[in-house]
């Protein structure tokens, strides 16, 4: 299943996307697509939903995030062995975790807002993977079971509060409003055959700048959703971002940032596409 929230900020209503692409509204069968909705008994259930006799949701509503009441966002730093050899840094020996909280988060194709004070705004295209169930001290050969699918996102970040303003970490980064468009869908584990192979890009203005494929990751999802359980217990609905592809504006000789008015396009085989407008601190 691809699974939607729909509607205006913080009053999105559930959804699923039919065979024909057009929404369909699941208010009548679950609250919202968090928490419970996503353990393994209830995805089945929906999953055996006649989707045509389910209310069509008619015009073209704002997509929200595809995850509600997320209560961690957590990402992986440096996942990929290209993107660390981009960055000048030799490949971890285990993830680096950090965590973007959680007021970042907003729909696939809402405005990024530049924060004040910034001019080292950067892009990263990511795979995110959504919880199902209580995880902790997870066996890696079982990890996958715990996942109840994946989605699109952009793991936006600040270099300079990252870098130069983090005291040693990069939350300050990482956390600002808007940095952390989710969905558009949150799709299904039973429809993403291996986590491991899929293929990312995104463009700036129409110009590619990240190409990758998640084979390219040094810990892959297994692993990540394993180790993560060691140190703290993952929750349903819990997202974690598993790191970028090369291709990153700081990479770059010299680097190249965004900029209000810039347009940015990524996607995710399987997973849908975003679209952000960059537009400047409103205050």
């Amino acid at each position: 299943m691809k699974l939607v929230r729909y509607g205006e900020r913080d009053h999105e209503k559930p959804g699923l996307i039919d065979a024909t692409g057009a929404i369909r509204d699941l208010s009548g069968e679950v609250e919202d697509i968090a928490a419970s909705a996503l353990s393994p008994q209830a995805l089945k259930r929906l999953a055996a939903l006649d989707a045509s006799a389910l209310p069509l949701v008619s015009g073209k509503p704002r997509l929200g995030p595809c995850v509600g009441k997320v209560s961690k966002l957590l990402a992986i730093g440096l996942n990929y062995a290209d993107h660390a050899r981009e960055a000048g840094i030799a490949p971890p020996a285990e993830p680096v975790l950090f965590m973007k909280a959680v007021s970042a988060i907003c729909g696939p194709n809402d405005d990024t807002i530049r924060p004040r004070d910034s001019n080292r705004l950067d892009h990263e295209v990511e795979l995110g993977v959504v919880i199902g169930t209580r995880a902790s001290y997870v066996e890696e050969s079982r990890a996958l079971d715990y996942v109840a699918g994946y989605c699109l996102a952009n793991d936006i970040s600040e270099r300079g509060f990252q870098l130069e303003r983090g005291g040693g970490q990069w939350d300050k980064g990482k956390g600002c409003d808007t940095f952390a468009p989710l969905g558009p869908w949150l799709v299904t584990r039973d429809e993403i055959a291996d986590p491991q192979n899929l293929s990312l890009y995104l463009d700036v203005n129409g110009e590619r700048r990240q190409t990758g494929n998640t084979a390219n990751m040094i810990f892959p999802v297994a692993h990540i959703v394993a180790y993560l359980s060691c140190f703290l217990t993952l929750m349903p609905g819990d997202v974690i971002l598993t790191g970028t592809p090369p291709g990153v504006g700081l990479g770059m000789k010299p680097p190249r940032f965004l900029n209000p008015g810039d347009e940015v396009r990524l996607g995710i085989a399987g997973l849908g596409e975003q679209h952000q407008r960059i537009i400047a601190w409103p205050g």
